[in-house]
């Protein structure tokens, strides 16, 4: 298959993200239940009883970091978002708004409404046919296939509808944050050229994959957790 610009496709899937959230981790990632939001108001609870009355759906689709690698052909199941906001009667209107989800780890990314009600896009609480490991965003994470890993957030504990744009701040330095991140249109970040970008990113992913694998470590010694996926692979390990 032909991969978006400037991404490598690998044969693991590691535990990624912003190293200064490796060290947290949901407080009872078997449970699914967050918060509801609109406009600044907390508007109800969805808890594991809700969450499991919704139709369900399975999908396949790659995951593609803006650090350039790929990890192909993965098989999400959970809630599609379009079917979530319909079985809330979640306000579809002003699509130039935007949605953010906060994880239990301290984490949030935001996408236009817009973006999000495309049919791809999935509320996910399994993967390759077992429950979401805590290394991919237990109990429940973001799946947006057309959009960089990191709009795709894991441990989601609270979505935020009618967020304002202008109101909205990343979590991380905003040159890295693009708005959309669409990876067709390779928007890796603001105020740089994609092509740019890859050469600055790939020295990170080692280092980066190293300090998650760490933490992950420490956090399943602590907690007697067993291994998290047969996806997780040794620091740099099958990276080119």
């Amino acid at each position: 298959m032909t991969l978006p610009p400037g991404q490598r496709a690998i044969a693991s899937f590691p535990r990624f993200g912003l190293p200064r959230f490796a060290n947290r981790f949901p407080g009872k990632p078997e449970v699914v239940r967050f918060e509801l939001s609109n406009d600044g108001r907390v508007v109800g609870e969805v808890g594991p009883d809700r969450w499991g009355a919704l139709p369900r759906t399975i999908q396949l689709s790659d995951l593609h970091c803006v650090t350039t690698w790929s990890s192909l052909g993965h098989r999400w199941e959970g809630v599609g978002f379009r079917d979530f906001c319909t079985a809330f009667a979640l306000d579809q209107a002003g699509q130039d708004r935007l949605v953010v989800f906060r994880g239990s780890d301290g984490y949030h990314a935001a996408l236009p409404l817009v973006d999000l009600l495309q049919p791809e896009v999935l509320l996910a609480d399994r993967l390759d046919g077992v429950p979401l490991p805590v290394a991919h965003g237990a109990p429940l994470r973001l799946v947006a296939p057309a959009h960089y890993g990191y709009k795709n957030v894991k441990h989601i504990e609270r979505i935020e509808f009618g967020v304002h744009p202008g109101r909205y701040r990343p979590a991380g330095p905003g040159f890295i944050m693009h708005p959309r991140a669409r990876v067709a249109l390779e928007e890796r970040g603001v105020g740089f050229p994609g092509w740019l970008l890859r050469r600055a990113y790939r020295p990170l992913i080692a280092p980066t994959i190293k300090r998650c694998a760490e933490a992950l470590e420490m956090y399943q010694a602590k907690n007697h957790s067993p291994a998290t996926s047969e996806h997780m692979t040794r620091p740099g390990e099958g990276f080119p």
